[in-house]
């Protein structure tokens, strides 16, 4: 197992790489001049440009600077913002927790959702059900995440009034940050169980929105693995036997037909904290991805180089998990290490 996992960081190394290099280099093709943006354009002078240019490292050439950069990573100091002057990583860490949060619980209702619709869908299969629940899912796979989260906020925030527009928690509630989790911290808060609703009503549409995509690529991969498995010998064994319907089905095909399924979760996984950028953004959510999109705003590059590689190395971590996951659901696999 160790070595698996040894195997899996050493070539992920080559890829942190090449994000490294398209980070550094392709934000410096966007138009803006973060000495000009810090500055403006008619306070700064010819003289407080250069100076400001030679304190950030702005005037070296590009290979220098990404050789600089590429040396600080290799210490773990992924520089300092332009913007905040404070440490990339000390910003990334304090706002990581709001996306994981966000992303986690989206993905959670997509799995307790998406598997069972996958199963019901394969049980019903060219019924009414079934051609309902996967046209269901293919709409919703198809719907754009920044339409989608609108149309929630119109109807359930300005048309009904049951949840905020934006934001984690409304600000009467006094919440300490403990985990980093609105939900625990509001929990464990002076107000208990109503500040943890109300962080509740803050995180449901923003989940809801980013959480419809995965919960259809699941359940449409849970009912095409299910169907395949369900055409195995061993199966029609099982039904020879005698055994009940949902026997046959949850006690012996549905655990085969996960091996996949786990596949599409970890590469929505992934998903999830890339389309949290939008979702971010629409809900004002204070995660990693609202805090991106501003840094571009900003031309902030310190933040858009050590952001985007963090949040590579998460997703190529979240692959690992997935890894893992193969070899406990299908021990067959493990034999072949």
């Amino acid at each position: 197992m160790l070595s698996v996992i040894g195997r899996r960081i050493l070539s992920s190394l080559p890829t942190l790489l090449g994000v490294s290099v398209v980070a550094f280099f392709l934000i410096r093709l966007v138009p803006g001049d973060p000495v000009l943006l810090m500055l403006g354009e008619r306070g700064s002078s010819p003289e407080l440009y250069q100076q400001m240019q030679a304190q950030l490292g702005l005037d070296r050439p590009l290979a220098e600077q990404y050789f600089k950069f590429l040396s600080q990573v290799v210490r773990g100091d992924l520089g300092t913002s332009v913007v905040s002057r404070r440490p990339v990583l000390e910003e990334f860490w304090g706002r990581f927790p709001a996306t994981l949060e966000l992303s986690l619980v989206a993905l959670l209702w997509a799995v307790l959702l998406g598997i069972p619709l996958g199963v019901w869908a394969a049980v019903k299969r060219s019924t009414l059900w079934d051609y309902s629940l996967m046209g269901g899912a293919l709409v919703g796979y198809s719907m754009p995440i920044f339409w989608w989260g609108l149309i929630l906020i119109l109807v359930f925030s300005v048309g009904l009034g049951w949840t905020p527009v934006s934001g984690r928690i409304s600000v009467w509630h006094e919440v300490e940050v403990i985990t980093g989790f609105m939900l625990i911290d509001a929990w464990w808060s002076e107000d208990g169980f109503e500040a943890f609703l109300d962080a509740f009503r803050h995180l449901a549409l923003p989940a809801l929105a980013l959480g419809t995509v995965p919960l259809a690529a699941i359940a449409r991969m849970t009912r095409s693995s299910l169907l395949e498995v369900l055409r195995e010998d061993y199966i029609r064994t099982a039904k020879a036997k005698g055994l009940r319907a949902q026997q046959v089905v949850l006690g012996h095909a549905l655990r085969n037909a996960l091996i996949p399924v786990i596949t599409v979760i970890g590469l929505m996984g992934g998903t999830l904290l890339t389309g949290a950028i939008l979702t971010e953004t629409i809900f004002a959510w204070p995660g990693i991805g609202r805090w991106l999109v501003n840094s571009i705003m900003a031309r902030d590059y310190p933040v858009i180089q050590g952001g985007v590689l963090l949040v590579s190395a998460v997703i190529i971590l979240v692959n690992l998990l997935v890894d893992l996951m193969y070899l406990w659901v299908n021990p067959l696999l493990r034999d072949k290490l």
